[in-house]
């Protein structure tokens, strides 16, 4: 072999080693998320740094990357080429074809991409300072800039930017997994589907109805309405003027307390209001956990897309929506769910419906209703009366409690159950 023959063979070595490279370092760069790099900084890892500097502007690093790695496979199939045409003449093609074909898969693209998806940090970490050189080599930049200019004229676009996204049903299938190899506990698990389900409801799903409220007038004496704090055992109780749809401010017990106290029992209440929060029904409770947290306030009137009055939300509200319910020793409340000894299931008819499709893992209709008794209500088309029956995918929804036009409360059974109560 002549001496630049040997000098292409040694470039075609080190084109393939160069592509296998990098194509470690797509796939660990593509693979690992940002807050893992951002960890293995706070533990002071070599490179860690760098990787995470690295993933901010992730599409800008990776584009080089892939196109290094096009110019190593054809320069590499290229000299292979002319080499065998050189030695074995046209046959020569059909045989760097094959050559290449294998080497390139293998070697340079399968290996080092299997290696990185097991050992996604220790590759990363490994390329980091390599790729921070390549992506500031101005030739290499700016050909790569030239290049997906030209692309994006071709299909316009702008591309992602922000690297791999979980899905929220990927996130909760990891977190299957880690409870499977108890990584996690169950409750830890159910905490993170609580937290994902969270950004996503809205304030009508947690609120305390209007038919539940206990208000007072505003001309009502203090002390009447310090009889009414006790008797329900709240700290804050909503006043109107003119009805329920018109609340004009909310009564503190400390306030009450603090009246009765100085002599002040028998004047109106109004003097002692503080003002009241309003909030949309169709607002996100994230957002509106946060703007309690900032404004230190506890309580909110959800108010209709008519201005009525719907209900009222408060802080424990929404932090219950994350870690379930909180009920003292004081409480004596229905429970949401309770087993029958036929396996039928009795539920409060406000119980919200995707609670229910997990118990009975349905796929229930969508509408405007959010609770159990919407739902009775919508499959009957009437206020029910108690025993009624409404039939929807081989179960049987009994209203067993109907107080006026409002249900109470819900047995759940398959069709032909055991009767009674």
């Amino acid at each position: 072999m002549t001496g630049t023959e040997v000098v292409a063979v040694v470039a075609v070595v080190v084109l393939v080693a160069s592509a296998a490279f990098l194509a470690m370092a797509e796939t660990s760069l593509t693979h690992l998320p940002r807050v893992k790099a951002l960890a293995l900084q706070e533990e002071e890892r070599r490179g860690a740094a760098a990787l995470a500097r690295l993933l901010e502007r992730r599409q800008d690093v990776l584009n080089p990357v892939l196109l290094l790695v096009v110019v190593c496979h054809l320069s590499a199939a290229t000299i292979v080429g002319l080499l065998a045409q050189h030695y074995l003449g046209p046959v020569g093609f059909a045989v760097a074809v094959v050559l290449e074909v294998f080497v390139i898969f293998v070697l340079a693209e399968a290996a080092p991409k299997t290696y990185a998806l097991e050992h996604t940090e220790r590759a990363a970490l490994l390329v980091a300072p390599v790729v921070v050189l390549l992506s500031r080599f101005p030739p290499i930049r700016i050909a790569t800039r030239v290049l997906i200019a030209i692309a994006n004229v071709i299909v316009p676009g702008r591309g992602r930017k922000g690297g791999p996204v979980v899905s929220e049903e990927e996130l909760l299938a990891l977190a299957d997994v880690a409870v499977e190899e108890e990584v996690i506990e169950v409750e830890e698990r159910a905490l993170i589907e609580s937290i994902i389900d969270f950004g996503d409801t809205i304030v009508r799903g947690v609120l305390v109805p209007r038919p539940d409220m206990v208000t007072v007038s505003a001309d009502t004496p203090v002390g009447q309405v310090m009889e009414t704090v006790i008797t329900n055992g709240y700290s804050r109780i909503p006043a109107w003027s003119d009805g329920i749809d018109d609340i004009c401010g909310i009564a503190y017990a400390k306030d009450l307390m603090r009246a009765e106290r100085e002599g002040g029992a028998g004047r109106p209440v109004r003097s002692l209001l503080r003002p009241a929060v309003f909030v949309p029904e169709t607002k996100k409770v994230a957002e509106l956990m946060r703007e309690m947290q900032s404004q230190k306030f506890h309580m909110a009137i959800v108010v209709d897309e008519y201005g009525g009055t719907a209900g009222l939300v408060t802080l424990e509200d929404l932090i219950e929506e994350l870690v379930g319910e909180i009920v003292d020793e004081f409480d004596v409340e229905d429970p949401l769910v309770e087993p029958l000894p036929n396996g039928d299931v009795r539920v409060n008819a406000r119980m919200p419906i995707h609670e229910l499709e997990e118990l009975l893992h349905l796929a229930l209709p969508e509408g405007d209703w959010d609770t159990v008794g919407g739902l009775v209500f919508n499959l009957l088309g009437h206020v029910p009366h108690e025993g009624e029956v409404a039939v929807l995918d081989g179960h049987r929804f009994r209203a067993e409690r109907v107080q006026g036009r409002r249900i109470g409360r819900v047995r759940i059974s398959r069709n032909d159950p055991e009767e009674g109560t």
